[in-house]
């Protein structure tokens, strides 16, 4: 506390403790860095100024701080801790063996000395772009991501990874960081695992002048992830036009009848084409089906006729070949028959048997020739 003889002395007591420490400037000029303490300044008609800061903060911020550092250097070397970066670096600052800050290319921060301990590590990223699986996850429960960009990669996939533009490595399944740097790093995921591409609803017109629209699918992977990403803007775009182009070009060489007869077939010819073509940007095409044809609709109505006829037509073929049929087998049994006397008594017992088991009563008159006498009565021996 100030007391009257300080007063009179043009002097004034600063308390400063643990946790802080202060600046202290007479007459606009600074003087130093108060530690801990009871201190006794000269403060001639109210010239002293005292800047505090707590140690909470442990970074320095201070208007003063260049003048501290080109007027007071062994001050501040005394009580500052200076981190600094040069382009293309990074610094991690730890305390007590935690990070607390990282510093991004080209970056100066002062920290209180008492604040600390400090230790820190300047990190080349042009030598060392990629972090360490244990740094990066250190990094991220300290929340200081700021300076990094993960590139996660699925099973199946690999990533392209491109830094200002320029594609630098693949990258295989897993969670990969890379330090930014001042600079750009994109990536792009490719699927390896294969998969299947649908062309639906495209029109052709036949060499007979219909137009159909028909419905395609193929399979394919890739298997060479640099080529497909870089000598083609989209190569599942690609294999699309390349479907699209291929059978347009088949089809329609091929009239109506011929391309129906064939349904669900594929020309090998137009096949060896696109796997060929494929196979420049690295995609393995494996299967190619042509899935449906579909006709418009009063085409659809005209085949149908057709279809109906053609089956009346073979079902009448059928019934005329049955009948001829039966009638080849009566002439034959007629024939049996007239060179066989037995054969053709035993047919007319045969169907007596048949119609008495349907009637009550039957008379035969003369029917049987000589084997009946004359007249055979059969009569149910119910009604007799």
């Amino acid at each position: 506390m100030t007391t009257f003889l300080d007063k009179i002395r043009g002097r004034t007591r600063i308390v400063i403790s643990e946790t802080e420490r202060a600046l202290h400037l007479y007459k606009g000029e600074l003087q130093g860095i108060l530690g801990p303490g009871e201190h006794s300044l000269k403060n001639g008609r109210g010239s002293l100024v005292i800047e505090r800061q707590s140690l909470a903060t442990p970074q320095f911020r201070s208007a003063y701080e260049k003048a501290l550092f080109d007027k007071l250097p062994e001050v501040a070397e005394k009580h500052l801790t200076v981190v600094r970066t040069n382009p293309g670096e990074v610094a991690i600052v730890e305390r007590d063996n935690r990070i607390h800050a990282v510093l991004g290319p080209d970056e100066r921060q002062v920290f209180w000395t008492d604040a600390g301990p400090w230790t820190w590590q300047v990190i080349d990223t042009e030598a060392e772009p990629e972090l360490p699986q244990k740094l990066m996850r250190r990094l991220g429960d300290a929340r200081q991501t700021q300076q990094f960009v993960i590139v996660p990669v699925t099973d199946g996939s690999v990533a392209l990874l491109s830094i200002d533009g320029v594609m630098t490595r693949v990258l295989d399944a897993g969670i990969h960081a890379f330090w930014k740097a001042g600079r750009t790093v994109t990536q792009r995921v490719v699927d390896l695992k294969r998969q299947s591409l649908d062309v639906t609803g495209q029109e052709v017109l036949t060499l007979d002048r219909v137009t159909i629209r028909i419905n395609l699918s193929a399979d394919y992977r890739v298997v060479d992830p640099v080529k497909a990403a870089t000598e083609v803007k989209d190569f599942t775009d690609t294999l699309y036009r390349a479907l699209q182009l291929v059978f347009r070009k088949q089809l329609g060489a091929l009239k109506l009848d011929l391309i129906l007869e064939r349904k669900g077939e594929v020309n090998a010819e137009a096949t060896g084409k696109i796997k060929a073509d494929m196979a420049e940007i690295g995609i393995e095409v494996s299967d190619i089906v042509l899935k449906d044809v579909i006709l418009p609709g009063e085409m659809r109505d005209i085949l149908n006729m057709v279809v109906t006829a053609e089956k009346e037509a073979e079902a009448n073929v059928i019934r005329r070949r049955e009948e001829t049929n039966a009638t080849r087998s009566l002439l034959n049994t007629a024939k049996v028959m007239a060179e066989n006397p037995v054969m053709l008594r035993l047919k007319e017992l045969e169907a007596l048997e048949s119609i008495a088991d349907k009637v009550d009563r039957l008379t035969v008159h003369n029917g049987t020739g000589g084997l009946m006498n004359d007249l055979v009565r059969l009569r149910d021996e119910g009604t007799a």
